[in-house]
């Protein structure tokens, strides 16, 4: 059961439905997640344009999901691994792939979000060699961590309100 009631659209107010009917436009339904974020109008306006600032990095769509994917595995986030094994589908990644994201082995992306998850930024210099060495330059290593910034925040969300669940499920 969840610990912050999701408010539905008819409960938003007049500065959140906008934002909630958009989500739903896009998204094709209103998730649980931007609901509880509703409680907080800044909070919700803040993480939609985070979001769609952060979806004009230079990251692919893959790239992007092995991030989202390895960053809730480490926060342990159920909430975010069931939508994003959704979101990472519909990119293109196989079943296999999602598992290896969310383990850090899809690809270096995968591997330097949850490094960076694990150690709260404090990797040690082979590990960021290595993301180097993989190709990950300077800018797309800041571009991960916001990222990580945007998806730590609804994992931590989802962590403490124990949003339901909303997205097909999965074995979290």
């Amino acid at each position: 059961m969840s610990r912050i009631t999701a408010l539905s659209l008819e409960n938003a107010t007049d500065t959140t439905r906008p934002l909630l009917e958009g989500v739903q436009k896009k998204i094709g339904f209103l998730p649980n997640v931007f609901k509880t974020l509703a409680h907080a109008p800044v909070v919700l306006a803040a993480y939609l344009q985070q979001s769609a600032t952060l979806g004009k990095t230079s990251l692919s769509a893959t790239e992007k999901e092995a991030i989202f994917l390895a960053t809730s595995q480490v926060n342990g986030c159920d909430y975010c691994l069931a939508a994003h094994t959704l979101f990472a589908g519909k990119a293109g990644l196989s079943a296999q792939d999602i598992v290896s994201a969310r383990h850090g082995q899809l690809n270096a992306y995968a591997t330097l979000a949850q490094q960076i998850t694990e150690s709260r930024g404090h990797l040690s210099l082979e590990q960021l060699d290595a993301a180097r060495a993989a190709g990950i330059t300077d800018a797309k290593i800041v571009e991960v961590v916001g990222h990580i910034a945007a998806q730590t925040l609804t994992n931590y969300l989802n962590n403490l309100a124990l949003t339901e669940i909303d997205f097909p499920a999965i074995d979290a």
